[in-house]
């Protein structure tokens, strides 16, 4: 005879949801890979700058998102004679990543909060991004609410268990990555485009792709949005 399992309640669905991406939405990443960048060159040389440039822009392709320990190892094996490289981990490892989150980020983040609960939501790797998140000062800032994925737009579903909503909100500076979720959401879903990073800035990127619900030139702007309406 078959038991019966008790039935677990589902959680009550919020209004809002508000979904937050990390690199160039609330965190300089252009400005970390400058610096890394900056960083080889000058204890590497530069021809080992382009070698690792290079292995990153492979792993991106690969990936679909920016694996900077990962290109490491990649770099490391070609390289197994040169002691030099079992540094280059250290300048991300110990970066001070608070420094990097944009100027007005955490009271839009406050200001936000009016209408509903905030959640990261990122693309990345399971060791580096969730400390990047974590040495910044977000994880706190969120109360732990963090997901990350290796492609945030096929898991959806899964962000809703875990976050049910009757409206989610993301806001991201990859309006391709807006735009796919808004297909899979419809009019569940508003976008919200922050024109921060190279990405959003690329012309030819912005015009192959379907304009956002709300367009801002930096996530602080959005402390005069008013999402009451929603």
């Amino acid at each position: 005879m078959t038991p019966h399992l008790p039935r677990i309640p589902m959680a009550a669905p919020d209004e809002i949801v508000f979904l937050l991406d990390v690199d160039n939405t609330l965190l300089d990443n252009d400005r970390l890979r400058d610096e890394l960048m900056l960083h080889l060159e000058q204890e590497f040389g530069a021809d080992n700058r382009d070698r690792y440039r290079t292995i990153l822009e492979q792993l991106r392709t690969e990936l679909g998102y920016i694996d900077y320990l990962g290109a490491m190892q990649r770099y490391r094996v070609a390289h197994m004679d040169d002691a030099r490289v079992l540094l280059m981990s250290a300048f991300l490892i110990d970066y001070p990543f608070a420094d990097l989150i944009y100027p007005g980020v955490l009271d839009a983040i406050v200001h936000l909060r009016q209408w509903g609960r905030t959640v990261i939501l990122s693309d990345g790797d399971v060791i580096f991004q969730p400390r990047k998140i974590q040495r910044s000062g977000l994880w706190r800032v969120m109360d732990g609410r963090v997901l990350i994925y290796v492609h945030k737009e096929d898991m959806l579903d899964a962000v809703a268990r875990q976050y049910p909503a009757r409206h989610y909100v993301m806001i991201d500076d990859k309006l391709n990555i807006l735009a796919a979720m808004k297909h899979s959401w419809g009019q569940k879903l508003t976008t919200v485009f922050p024109r921060q990073g190279h990405y959003a800035r690329d012309p030819q990127i912005v015009a192959a792709c379907q304009p956002a619900d709300i367009t801002v030139e930096h996530f602080a702007d959005l402390i005069t949005q008013d999402f009451s309406k929603l």
